[in-house]
């Protein structure tokens, strides 16, 4: 497969849109998306690929973009992981990095759960952690807007497609100039300011192109959210990095907070300025972090 957009076909008849770019010859590097997202060029993230020899990989989840959505309505993160490996094989890829921003964080963390052969560190920016993690208050410090979705999402398939075709629909096909708005209270002052035009024209694309099924995918992702993800963070062996920021109105805080108690010998980097959004413009540096741990 060259560099740009393609097809993988999984075992049980699916498709999936594929996303490639970075150092063609760089070593594999596999990003998951947000929660809703779909694989859209970031040139900054393309970039940064380049600059630290790092060959991109990216693709659409289920029901997102021109990925085939699920055809059950049990979806869990570990599917995804599944999902993953099937793409890294058809690419030939054997051992690779991960990272995964926001709804993408547990699926990094579920390649360095269970490929850990293959994985060789994960990075997890601004992630959720489990919806049953102990001790943990999953909603509280989340902007009303999250706790309305979690909470349909969590009542059940039915009543959350109903939430989203009234509510959430409209955040996707937002267009540039009123995406800012259309995300209300989600957005802290720290993150409106990391809004630059580059940065909401990448968000509105990934956005559009996310909800080209409408609420396919945003439907499987939330339901995973609240779901147990199948996999143990407390049994991840390979080096990760998490970062996360108290501004975050999306993700709370004590997200952060948990995992790095639970993901044995977290590298931890949680900040008092960063937001949900903030953290997407330190690539760079999360990028050299993961050569670092990786030890490539």
């Amino acid at each position: 497969m060259t560099d740009g957009y393609g097809e993988v076909h999984t075992r049980d008849g699916r498709t999936l849109e594929v996303l490639t770019g970075g150092d063609p010859d760089g070593f594999p590097l596999l990003y998951h998306g947000g929660s809703p997202s779909a694989a859209v060029t970031y040139e900054p993230l393309d970039s940064a690929a380049r600059t630290h020899g790092l060959r991109l990989v990216t693709y659409s989840r289920p029901g997102y973009g021109g990925s085939t959505a699920r055809p059950r309505a049990e979806p869990r993160m570990v599917d995804d992981v599944a999902d993953s490996a099937a793409v890294l094989d058809a690419l030939d890829v054997d051992r690779f990095l991960t990272i995964g921003w926001s709804g993408g964080g547990p699926r990094a963390l579920g390649c360095a759960a269970l490929l850990p052969d293959r994985c060789l560190a994960a990075a997890s920016l601004a992630g959720l952690a489990p919806y049953d993690g102990e001790g943990l208050d999953w909603m509280a410090g989340m902007a009303e807007e999250n706790v309305a979705e979690y909470t349909a999402a969590a009542t059940g398939r039915d009543a959350y497609a109903a939430y989203l075709e009234e509510e959430f629909l409209p955040v996707l096909l937002a267009d540039a100039d009123d995406l800012a708005e259309a995300m209300g209270g989600l957005l802290p002052e720290a993150d409106r300011a990391a809004m630059d035009r580059g940065f909401t024209e990448w968000l509105t694309e990934t956005f559009h192109r996310a909800g080209t099924q409408r609420i396919a995918g945003v439907l499987d992702d939330g339901q995973a959210a609240v779901r147990p993800w199948g996999f143990d963070v407390s049994g991840i062996r390979v080096p990760v990095a998490l970062y996360q920021g108290r501004q975050d109105a999306m993700v709370p805080f004590a997200h952060g907070e948990w995992l790095a108690a639970h993901v044995p010998g977290a590298e931890t980097h949680l900040t008092d300025h960063d937001g949900h959004l903030t953290l997407v413009t330190q690539l760079p540096e999360v990028l050299a972090g993961l050569r670092r741990m990786a030890g490539i």
